[in-house]
């Protein structure tokens, strides 16, 4: 299996794999582009098939992992990600391995990813992770998870503020940041929305590690406000937003 990661040299180049495109640019894929021109010195890991196909994973040291979860000397995944004719083929194997692997040569304790107690469709799949010794080591009381394997032992954590689940501000509230390539279409899908229904909407884009860690809820590149409570991590679109706003 030929896999590459993506570095300093070859970022400006590789398909960055979830959004499929020819040759014309998109905004989305630039916008991660650029997000993880800075990600990458800090030990953040993109491996992906040397093709342009939907098989990558993305993880991160959890110190730097811009989610409100807290523990020392852990590895956070982001996504792992196989799709379309790709699945069956070991792939998804070979990246994890390939994660728990470098987090053994790198002396971690241990690896995590966000999961729940019902899968979310923008999260990984946490049935696959669990073949792996991931086990459930925190929830909140929303039903999110925090999945971990361990190897010595200790456990990260979801911060205190991540189980707060409330905000001040009634209207629809998306906290969001560039490191999915999906989200600058589905924020601006959201806005245009919003403008033409006259919904009263606050998009909050998470621009640095300080303002991720201490955000009031979960989140793994996106959270969702609805009347003050938090709702989901799941991507909106239009559909979505409306029946949220007319509950």
């Amino acid at each position: 299996m030929d896999f590459i990661n993506l570095t300093a040299e070859n970022l400006a180049g590789e398909h960055l794999c979830c959004i499929i495109r020819s040759k014309k640019p998109h905004p989305g894929v630039e916008a991660k582009r650029r997000w993880l021109a800075d990600r990458l010195a800090e030990g953040h890991v993109f491996r992906k098939l040397d093709a342009k196909e939907c098989v990558f994973i993305e993880y991160a040291p959890l110190e730097t992992a811009w989610v409100p979860i807290t523990g020392a000397n852990y590895l956070y995944i982001y996504c792992l990600w196989v799709s379309g004719h790709c699945k069956g083929q070991g792939y998804g194997k070979a990246l994890m391995e390939y994660c728990l692997d470098d987090a053994e040569r790198k002396g971690k304790s241990g690896v995590c990813m966000l999961g729940a107690r019902k899968q979310k469709a923008w999260l990984s799949d946490q049935s696959f992770a669990r073949k792996y010794g991931f086990e459930t080591v925190d929830s909140t009381d929303n039903g999110y998870e925090l999945l971990a394997r361990s190897f010595d032992g200790t456990v990260p954590q979801f911060a205190p503020n991540a189980r707060t689940l409330q905000i001040g501000r009634r209207e629809l509230t998306v906290y969001y940041d560039m490191q999915c390539p999906y989200v600058s279409g589905r924020i601006e899908a959201i806005r245009q929305y919003c403008v033409e229904n006259n919904i009263p909407v606050s998009l909050i884009e998470v621009n640095s590690l300080e303002m991720a860690k201490s955000l009031p809820c979960v989140f793994n590149n996106w959270a969702v406000f609805c009347n003050g409570n938090f709702e989901t991590v799941n991507l909106l679109d239009t559909a979505a937003v409306k029946r949220l706003t007319e509950r």
